[in-house]
């Protein structure tokens, strides 16, 4: 018997208990000891019924993450099986839940004959958040517990719900606080003595309804078509409950499993798992040691009330940490606060926060018009107008105000941290903090190491990007550090685009239907044009060169066509939000055209999206060899969470692994004999197409 599964005796009672830590994940020898103690139960006449329960901090979180992709995750005896064996169990069997029952946790739990679950414990199947479905049984069982709508909503959604909510909707028979196990074995004792065994594929009444109503799954699928956008994992979930509904018991379950073994070989499941590892992988830092100490932050101060510092100052009142935010004209900072006021009630509005933790919340906040408010906090962060001067001004006085080992951040999106630095005489407690809009939305921080950045500063603000609900990655000192300068030539190429033939709305619709929420044109409206026309200012005067440029971004700027904000930019906004196609937009993409010499042609959209992603890698590529992102999956982490790349392909990186290396360099030489230098092939993207590798394989 594994070491896998402890086994205990209670009077009659055998105790298993899942023993893999850290999550007790359910792995072969998991598997393979679960059903040996089931035998070994069902040929020992003194013991009448079993309790399974999790060592350690859980029950379990489901699959063992290290034989992913492996022989061993499918090898018998798989879950399925396990979970049929506990249901067939000729004696009583319950679970005694706690800490969490996720994906083949939850699977193994409802196919017990019971569940009790302590107050604190979540569960749910998340599995739809890797590109799978449940594979042993979730599809099945839950509905019978929960009833068809339910069981959708909570399947396709992924969510882990409280024990309490698991209890109400019918997956969790009994709350109790603290330890589970005494009122398992006291179920167990119940069950044994009446010889019920409630096996949950015998049980049929909450899917009947559903038998006589169709149209359900039908309808749900419309619910979520447009937050599902692109996923093929959400409606097979569908596809599966419907056949708990319509096929007889083993039936269903053989067509659940046929679903899974057709998803999880999908690139979208390996896309999806390479986002959950690579989510995890971005906290490593290779030269800041898991012991560096970390300083508190009990108190934070921000500077700047408009839209990024409102924003930014949010996320540290949502994490319970005082923060005082500080705005040199009392106007301004009487505005910024009712915007944060006024967003945080739309939020108790649409019932997602109680009006009493607003109250809290809002209560964390203070304003100030002095900068000598920031003497006692552990962090500042800047967030003022995105020039230099200014950046290096509001250090200096940050230097002489801020006490004593207090961390100075700065929430610039593009300007050189090194230079903000040196502004101050403590350049190893600078570091860039880049928060994305709306910053108490979006997950992304940019955290940027200067040359000088302690390890004590990266390692403090790193743990606060977890405290404040963020994903943080660590990125290196360029002209628009690793998301932003990205971002370059995928913007520049779908400019040129419009010059040799295209139109906004349908590159838009190209990029829309690869998966992102919206094109470079509505995104460019979205963020404001005049933050970009700022941008490419400086940087043509600090680099001005002779290479191809579009000015049709210049122009609509010049025409006062910011966006969505003055009701039009690259589309027309007549109601603030909905886009358009502008004709004077498009006379004006037409006119550059001619103005140019350049013979417009049709635009195909796969075209469309090679010329806007692959240079996008390219550039992924030149910021690897500098070593200004860590690892090819940072700068995937990067652009899934600051700029909405669909996760059901990857991120640009591990997409052009899906593609091929190869495919994206023999396309940029292409590219660049066509439009030359600015299409040249990054020596990274040369090697490992040269050598048949991967950037997986870095």
């Amino acid at each position: 018997m594994s070491d896998a599964v402890l086994i205990e005796r209670h009077g009659s009672i055998l105790v298993l208990s899942l023993n893999n830590p850290p999550v007790n994940g359910l792995g072969l020898a998991l598997r393979t000891g679960i059903s040996d103690a089931l035998d070994k139960a069902e040929a020992d006449d003194a013991v009448t019924a079993v309790v399974i329960k999790g060592a350690g901090r859980m029950f379990s979180a489901g699959a063992d993450i290290t034989e992913f992709g492996t022989p061993r995750s499918l090898a018998d005896p798989n879950l399925p099986s396990v979970c049929l064996r506990i249901e067939n169990s000729k004696k009583p069997v319950v679970a005694a839940i706690h800490g969490v029952a996720a994906g083949g946790g939850l699977e193994t739990a409802l196919s017990c004959h019971y569940r009790v679950a302590s107050t604190k414990t979540r569960l749910g199947l998340p599995e739809v958040t890797l590109g799978i479905i449940p594979g042993a049984g979730g599809t099945q069982r839950l509905p019978r517990l929960t009833g068809v709508e339910t069981a959708l909503k909570l399947i396709t959604s992924g969510e882990l719900a409280p024990a309490a909510k698991a209890h109400k909707l019918g997956y969790v028979d009994e709350v109790v606080e603290g330890d589970p196990l005494e009122a398992a074995l006291a179920a167990a004792e119940r069950l044994a003595a009446s010889g019920e065994l409630r096996r949950t594929m015998d049980q049929d009444d909450k899917i009947a309804e559903a038998r006589n109503n169709p149209q359900v799954f039908d309808d749900f699928a419309k619910s979520i078509a447009k937050k599902a956008r692109g996923f093929d994992a959400p409606f097979a979930c569908i596809e599966a409950v419907k056949a708990a509904v319509t096929l007889p018991g083993p039936e269903g379950l053989a067509k659940e499993r046929e679903i899974f073994k057709g998803l999880v070989t999908s690139n979208q499941a390996a896309s999806q798992r390479h986002a959950f590892f690579a989510e995890r992988e971005v906290a490593k830092i290779p030269d800041v040691p898991k012991d560096t100490p970390i300083k508190e932050i009990a108190s934070a101060a921000v500077i700047g009330c408009g839209t990024m510092g409102g924003g930014i100052t949010m996320n540290f009142a949502n994490a319970g940490i005082p923060v005082t935010v500080i705005e040199n004209d009392p106007a301004a900072l009487d505005r910024g606060l009712e915007t944060i006021a006024k967003n945080y009630q739309a939020t108790v509005d649409k019932g997602r926060m109680t009006a009493e933790d607003m109250d809290n919340r809002m209560g964390l906040i203070s304003g100030a018009t002095e900068m000598d408010a920031i003497a006692d906090a552990d962090i500042v962060i800047e967030a003022v107008f995105e020039e230099m001067d200014l950046k290096k001004q509001v250090f200096g006085e940050l230097d002489r105000l801020s006490k004593p080992g207090a961390i100075l951040a700065t929430n610039t999106s593009m300007l050189d941290i090194d230079v903000i630095a040196a502004a101050t005489g403590r350049p190893e407690s600078v570091i860039g903090t880049h928060f994305f809009s709306p910053a108490n939305v979006m997950k992304l921080m940019e955290n940027v190491r200067g040359k000088k950045t302690s390890a004590e500063t990266i390692a403090t603000v790193m743990d606060l990007s977890k405290k404040l609900k963020k994903i943080g990655v660590l990125v290196g000192v360029c002209d628009g550090f690793v998301g932003n300068r990205m971002l370059g030539p995928y913007l520049r190429e779908a400019g040129f685009l419009l010059e040799e033939g295209a139109l906004p709305s349908q590159i838009d619709k190209a990029i829309y239907d690869f998966g992102f929420p919206m094109g470079p044109f509505a995104m460019m409206d979205l963020a404001g044009n005049d933050v970009g026309w700022r941008i490419r200012k400086r940087q043509r005067a600090e680099n001005p060169n002779n290479l191809r440029y579009s000015d049709i971004a210049d122009r609509i700027c010049e025409m006062g066509r910011f966006g969505q904000k003055t009701g039009g930019g690259w589309h027309d906004y007549a109601d603030g939000r909905t886009a358009t196609p502008s004709p004077v937009v498009e006379e004006l993409v037409v006119e550059t055209s001619k103005r140019q010499g350049i013979e417009r042609r049709q635009i195909s959209d796969e075209e469309i999206i090679e010329r806007c992603l692959y240079p996008l890698i390219n550039e992924g590529a030149r910021v690897l060899e500098e070593g200004i992102a860590l690892r090819p999956s940072d700068i995937d982490i990067v652009w899934l969470f600051g700029y909405g790349f669909p996760r059901y392909r990857g991120g640009p990186m591990f997409y052009a692994d899906t593609v091929g290396v190869k495919t994206v360099y023999d396309k940029m030489c292409e590219f660049y004999e066509r439009h030359g230098e600015l299409m040249t092939p990054a020596p990274l993207l040369e090697k490992l197409a040269k050598e048949d590798k991967r950037f997986a394989d870095l």
